[in-house]
C-alpha cells in the first residue's frame, strides 16, 4: 500500500467511526459543556493529548477548563463536568477518576470505544466512537483510529458552541495564547 491508498484509508475509518456516533449523546454533551460550572478533562497517554486539545479549544470559548492532575487543578465539584477519555474504557486512571468524580457529585462524560467499558459504566454519560476492526488495530495501531476520531468529533463540535455562544473567530482569537 502506498501513501495516498494509505491516506485514502485512514481518512475513510475516521469518518465512518465519526459518523457512528449518536447525535442525541453529543446534543447532551454540548448542553452538559455550557452549563456546568467548570469542565474538568483527563485521559493517560495519546487520549490525554486528546484531551488536552480540546481543552485549549475550550477556553478559547471563554470556558472554564482544567485538566486533572495539573498542579493547579481545584477540586472537582457538584455543579462541574468531568470529560473521560479513553479508547478501551479500561484505563485505571481514568476509571479512578469517574469514581472520584461521581462521588464528588460532578457529571462525568467519557468518550470511549466500549459501551460496556468499566468507565462507561462509571459515567453519567457516553459518547461511544465505533471503531472498525478493519481499520483498528492494522491499519491503524494502538488506538490511533479512536484518538483521532475523537479530535475531529471534538473540533466538529466547535461550531456548534461557537453558535450557541454566540462567538466568533475573532473573539476566540483573544484567547489564543501567542508567544511572540
Amino acid at each position: 500500500m502506498n501513501f495516498k491508498e494509505t491516506v485514502g484509508e485512514f481518512t475513510d475509518g475516521i469518518r465512518a467511526a465519526a459518523e457512528s456516533v449518536d447525535s442525541g449523546q453529543l446534543e447532551k454533551f454540548i448542553d452538559l459543556l455550557l452549563s456546568k460550572r467548570k469542565i474538568f478533562i483527563y485521559g493517560s497517554g495519546r487520549s490525554g493529548l486528546v484531551g488536552q486539545y480540546f481543552a485549549v479549544r475550550l477556553v478559547q470559548l471563554g470556558l472554564d477548563v482544567h485538566f486533572v492532575g495539573d498542579m493547579t487543578t481545584p477540586i472537582i465539584g457538584k455543579e462541574d463536568l468531568t470529560v473521560l477519555i479513553s479508547n478501551t474504557g479500561e484505563t485505571m486512571s481514568a476509571v479512578q477518576t469517574a469514581n472520584i468524580a461521581r462521588r464528588l457529585g460532578s457529571h462525568v462524560a467519557c468518550i470511549t470505544s466500549s459501551p460496556n467499558s468499566k468507565l462507561a459504566h462509571a459515567s453519567n454519560t457516553e459518547i461511544i466512537i465505533g471503531t472498525s476492526e478493519d481499520y483498528d488495530g492494522k491499519l491503524l495501531p494502538l488506538g490511533t483510529l479512536f484518538e483521532d476520531t475523537a479530535i475531529v468529533v471534538f473540533d466538529c463540535l466547535i461550531p456548534y458552541l461557537m453558535k450557541k455562544l454566540e462567538m466568533t473567530e475573532s473573539d476566540m482569537r483573544k484567547r489564543h495564547a501567542i508567544w511572540v
